[in-house]
Order: structure tokens, then sequence, then C-alpha cells
């Protein structure tokens, strides 16, 4: 197996995860395992999971000595991001695995070129009927300028075989267009190919982690939905799973579509399809795919409780979806798809300051150094306990020092156009202000629910200061705050009172949060898993409680 290598922007420590999952799934059948993955900074890299480590550049002439050596039967390559897919298809190009006999195990090397190269995608979904925006390749700056005019502005360039969406970039005008297009193909590497392509802007943006086998079963695992709109790198976005502002209609077309494309590719485990959906219609696209795990692989499966990489691997080895277990329940069979009963929130974390010279704006490549994972019975409860747990200083969306700096309408209004990192914050100070929900969606194409979700906490927010103290003798604003969300700091400060009055009249009032388990079907199956979360907004523990 191929791991993801050292730690970097894009690609990290989601690949440790998804690599020690499948080396878990290899050893329980009794094969030997050897890595290939110098960062020793990892859970993989120990002899626990593998039983050969091989400490060398994920490059193709290393792993190729590699192979040589140890003579595998079989090559997985979609455990380590992009670095293990690329040194794996140059593997296959150069004819090293047929020299050594070794398979490549999982979805065929064709169906990842026709993924990874978005020229072939762009063609192989085409003649499938699947809907992809108007696009072209372009192997020079001159042939990119002769695309534009074919397609028309705006238009986003993305790099081919890239990480992170590195050169990409987003253009409304020619002369903006001339003077980033070559800096997109100083990032193109020996591939010298980029795809000129429509932006689609304000679109929503749709993650869908599907799960295929080698005879066509397939699930879609997870629906994840992108806060920001199109033209924010998914790995900067804000994601919340399961969907929130989609209808039951459109929910079914982005899966049906991303089920389809798994299909084209020849897929066998698991591929994350990226669909973009126009907000005012049924129109769609697809965007790309990424075969193998990914960034949202590791929060689908957290987010599900479905071990995506784990089920991969034994697919990759030949099982079918019906003959594995569902991990969770440890009843029900892997051809399923889960059902959530609370809500999950990403959000990236940003260190802009260490990069010089770096815009801090979001756009198409990424930027973003981490993420931090929050689960709540309401959307505002993990909106607000994955701001403070991003460890920036801030109790919440509102109540920190952020909320109560003095700015202007104006700058608040232009971070949000700017796309400054962190928007809920400055979506926040604008509400406190007095700006619109309407104002901030035309700004920033953020949908309309998700704002009312954060005008909902600023409301409730300040109710709490107008009533001052009064708030101590009212059970059920307090209950209230508790399940939007907000922390016993927060309502003190909110107050101007000791935090422990209000722990006081919580615990009279509401009492102590409640355990859940995370099991995947909605408590419609007992779960077998210790994957747990507290919340205001349940009536009892999932689990029994000891002394």
């Amino acid at each position: 197996m191929i791991g993801s290598g050292g730690i970097k922007i894009a690609e990290a420590a989601e690949f440790d995860y998804s690599g020690s999952q499948a080396l878990k799934a290899i050893k329980e059948e009794g094969i030997k395992a050897i890595l290939v993955n110098p960062n020793i900074a990892t859970i993989q890299t120990s002899h626990i999971y593998a039983d050969r480590i091989y400490a060398v550049p994920i490059t193709p002439e290393y792993v190729e000595r590699v192979i040589e050596r140890e003579r595998p039967d079989g090559i997985m390559i979609g455990f380590g991001g992009q670095t293990a897919l690329s040194v794996g298809v140059a593997l296959w190009r150069a004819g090293v695995l047929n020299r050594y006999g070794t398979k490549v195990l999982g979805i065929p090397i064709s169906g990842m070129e026709v993924a990874l190269e978005r020229g072939l995608f762009r063609e192989a979904m085409s003649r499938s009927g699947i809907p992809v925006p108007p696009s072209r390749a372009a192997s020079s700056p001159e042939d990119a300028i002769e695309a534009t005019e074919e397609i028309g502005y705006p238009v986003i360039v993305r790099v081919i075989f890239n990480l992170g969406g590195g050169g990409s970039f987003v253009s409304w005008r020619s002369d903006e267009f001339r003077e980033k297009i070559y800096r997109a193909f100083a990032h193109a590497g020996l591939v010298k190919t980029v795809l000129v392509e429509r932006y689609l802007h304000h679109w929503k943006e749709i993650e869908y982690e599907i799960m295929r086998d080698g005879k066509g079963n397939s699930v879609a695992v997870a629906c994840m939905e992108n806060m920001d709109p199109m033209g924010v790198h998914t790995g900067e976005s804000i994601v919340v799973a399961p969907c929130q502002a989609l209808t039951n209609r459109e929910y079914y077309i982005g899966r049906e579509v991303s089920k389809r494309v798994a299909g084209v590719i020849g897929l066998i485990g698991e591929c994350n399809v990226q669909v973009a959906f126009d907000p005012s219609s049924e129109i769609h696209y697809v965007i790309e795919t990424n075969p193998g795990m990914s960034r949202s692989s590791a929060l689908a499966s957290k987010a599900t409780g479905y071990p995506l990489a784990y089920i991969a691997a034994k697919l990759a080895m030949g099982y079918t979806l019906d003959e594995l277990l569902n991990r969770v329940t440890l009843k029900t069979s892997a051809l399923f798809e889960p059902s959530l009963d609370y809500a999950v929130v990403k959000i990236p974390r940003w260190d802009l300051e260490k990069f010089v010279g770096s815009e801090a704006r979001l756009g198409s490549e990424m930027m973003s150094v981490g993420e931090v994972m929050a689960i709540g019975r309401t959307l505002h409860e993990a909106l607000q306990k994955a701001i403070r747990m991003l460890d920036i200083g801030e109790p919440g969306v509102v109540g920190g020092p952020f909320y109560e700096e003095k700015h202007s309408v104006e700058e608040v209004l232009e971070a949000l156009r700017d796309r400054r990192p962190y928007w809920p914050l400055w979506a926040a100070k604008a509400f406190k202000m007095g700006a619109s929900i309407d104002e901030v969606h035309k700004l920033t194409g953020i949908d309309r629910f998700f704002l009312g979700v954060v005008k909902d906490i600023v409301d409730l927010y300040e109710e709490i200061k107008r009533k001052g103290v009064e708030v101590l003798k009212d059970p059920y604003i307090i209950q209230e705050a508790k399940i939007m969300g907000f922390s016993d700091s927060q309502i003190a400060r909110a107050i101007g009172l000791d935090e422990d009055l209000v722990r006081k009249a919580r615990i009279k009032f509401v009492g102590l949060p409640s355990i859940k388990r995370i099991d995947t079907l909605a408590a419609e199956w007992p779960a077998q898993t210790n994957y747990l979360y507290t919340t205001y907004g349940g009536q009892e523990d999932d689990v029994e409680l000891g002394d």
C-alpha cells in the first residue's frame, strides 16, 4: 500500500486515518501488508498495522525498488491521496506493475485516468449523458486564452493532476486571465495541461460519497453540503452533513448522477463526486470525482459512522457490499445508506499569518492547515461547537472578542464580499449591525437557510443581553440557548455575570447534557460502538452510565 508521504496542505492526517483503516482490513484477511510511507509521525507506520514498512520517498523510482524486492501480488493506491494515485498511475504507464505481476486492487487504472485527467473526464461524462460544465483542455497559455473566447467569461482554470487546487483561479476579464494563466501552467508540472471551465458563480456545491463493488452494487453513504458556494475549494469550505438546503428531488437527482459517475469510471471501492446545483432551478453539473479516499472521505466516515476506508479495502480484495457487515450495528450489511438524526459541521482552520504575502481571502486554491468536526442535534449547536473547537479564542458564533470588536458596516460587508476566513463570525457582526439575510446572501452566495441559522444565534444572544439577569429565572430561554449550542460562558458574557451562576441556573432548569451514540441508522437498530457525542437536544442517554 502506498501512503501519502509528508504532511502538507491538502494532504495530511486524514490519509493516515484511511491508510490505517485499510491496513486493518488487510491484516484481518491474513494477508501480508507492505507499506511505503516516509512519514513516521503516523499511526499506519506502526508494525501493529503493517508487516513491512519502507520509509522512502513516494516516487515511481523508489516504489519500483520496493516492488522489485518484495514482489507483492497486489498494490493499493487509493488510500494515500493524490500522491499515491499519481505514483500508481506512473508505475502502470511505465509497465512496472506488469513486469512484476503486481495487480492494482480496487478501481482500475483506466478508471483513475478518466477521473483524474479533466479532459478525459469531460469526454467520458458527455458520452454517458452526464451533464458537465462547458470546458476545454488547454496545453499552452495561448490555447487557454483561445478557450475563454469559446466558453465566455467568467471562467475557472483547474490544473490537471494537481493537489489542493494549486494554480487554479477564477477570472472575470481577459486582462486578469492573461496575468494568471502563466502561473497556472507553472503548477501544471510535466503534464502541462489545464482545464478552462465556465465558472458557476454562486451555485450550490454538493458532495456525495459513493461506495461501489465489483458487481456494480452501489450506495451513496453521505451527502455533504458546502455552505460556501462554487468557487471556494471544498477544503476551504464549511461543510454540513447531511445536506440541509436541498429539496428531496434535488437530493435524489444528485445521488443518482453520482452513482452513474461511479459506474462510468468502473469504481471498485469509494469515490467522492462533486455536483453543482443552480440555486434557482434543478439544472446541475458534475464537477469532478476523486477516486479513492479523500479529505471528504475522512469527514464522511466520522460524520456517518460508516467506515469508508475499511469497507473500500475489503471491496478491493474482492468482497461485495452485501457480504460485509455494518461495523456499527454488527447485524446489518454494508449495502445500506446511513440515516442521520444529528447534524455534523466541519470548519477549516487557517494560519495565514504564517504565510508571508498570502491573501486573506478564500478561493479555488486550498490554504487551510487543518479542520474540526462538531456534532449536534441542531445545526446551530454543531456550528457553535465547531467554532469553539477551532482554538481561535472565540466561544462560538457570538459573544467573543471578535463579536464585540469595533468594525464599521462597510468593513464587515467588504470582508464578506472578499470571502475572508470564518465567514459565520463576519455574518454575525453584519446581522448585529442590522444587515438583512438577503443583503448577505447577495454578497456571498451563501444559502439563506445557513445565514438564517447564524441570525437565529445572533437574535437569541441579543435577547439574552437585553433581559440581563432575568434570564436566570427563565427556564425556556436557557433551554433554547443550550439547544442552540450556547456555552455557559457565552450566556455569562451576555449578561455580565460569573459563569458559575449561569451553570447553577442551567443545572436547575436544564440539567446535564445527554450522551448520544452515532449509530448510522437513526436508532432503528442498536449500535455496538462507543462513538459518542453530548448534546442538550436529547432527553436520555444512549449508554448506561456507571457510578
